[in-house]
């Protein structure tokens, strides 16, 4: 299967929009594990472990283990996931922007180091930097288009006067994400759940492809208006699939030794919160 396939998969499968979150932070371990960077996989295996039937997907983010000189315990995190949830896409949160031979290696490190099923890119040098990772058949792509941080105002909302209709910035991005540079089928967007009505846009804008959304639990982003935004339903656009994240407010359930039970019980309201936002009458 392609990366879209396997999400609509997991979806089907585990009955979720919920991608879990692998941000790993020594700091907010639980004892007796606090600040023992050598615990890293440990953690979020453990993590994996609770909430491998509960999740659409898994994204760890790949600053937090090379700031800990963990890259092998990313990889081992990985293999691991392919074993203890094989149904589970992977997405590499890895934010890469750059172009030619640069960011083929970044593809390389991505699909063929790391094995995931799919990246999140920076598309702000344009096409040049997403065309290497196009060339991994089946491989999924997500750019960033209006992320949930305020400073994204600084660009993603301005209008662009040279373009037809003066778009936005972000709504010109959701245009070629959905037209000319999806040569593949492999595109798909980031877009923040603190936006709730710019979701609604992006999704106007493209209506086929998978949105990635982060900011629902500990960055206060409202599940019931994200989904209601971002969801269309298989009933409807059979690719217009969401994905919503939560990392924080999973991993750090609790800092105790029921670190995993907790994760697993905050994984679930969250899933049943998003499930119940479905539109009256959608799919499970």
């Amino acid at each position: 299967m392609n990366f879209v396939e396997m999400l609509h998969a997991a979806e089907r499968r585990h009955q979720s929009l919920l991608c879990v979150g692998l941000d790993p932070d020594p700091a907010r371990f639980p004892h007796p594990w606090r600040n023992d960077p050598a615990r890293i996989y440990d953690f979020c295996a453990a993590i994996v472990d609770a909430t491998a039937d509960l999740a659409l997907a898994f994204k760890p983010q790949i600053a937090y283990f090379a700031a800990h000189r963990a890259e092998d315990q990313l990889e081992h995190l990985l293999a691991h996931i392919r074993v203890a949830a094989p149904h589970v896409p992977i997405i590499l949160d890895a934010k890469r922007g750059d172009i030619g031979s640069t960011a083929e290696q970044y593809a390389r490190e991505a699909f063929e180091r790391y094995g995931a099923d799919a990246v999140t890119l920076s598309p702000f040098m344009g096409f040049d930097s997403i065309q290497p990772y196009l060339q991994y058949p089946g491989k999924g792509v997500f750019l960033l288009c209006r992320t949930s941080n305020p400073g994204g105002d600084d660009l993603q909302n301005q209008r662009l006067a040279s373009v037809p209709g003066q778009p936005l910035l972000y709504e010109h991005i959701a245009r070629l994400a959905q037209g000319p540079w999806n040569l593949s089928g492999q595109l798909g967007l980031v877009v923040g759940a603190t936006y709730p009505q710019e979701i609604e846009r992006v999704r106007a804008l493209a209506p086929t492809l998978p949105l990635l959304i982060p900011g629902v639990g500990a960055q206060g982003g409202d599940a019931n208006a994200t989904v209601r935004a971002g969801w269309r339903g298989s009933a409807q656009q059979t690719e217009a699939l969401i994905a919503v994240n939560s990392s924080r407010a999973i991993l750090y359930a609790s800092a105790g030794a029921d670190f995993a039970q907790a994760a697993r019980r905050e994984a679930e309201r969250t899933r049943a919160l998003l499930q119940a936002a479905r539109p009256l009458g959608a799919p499970a």
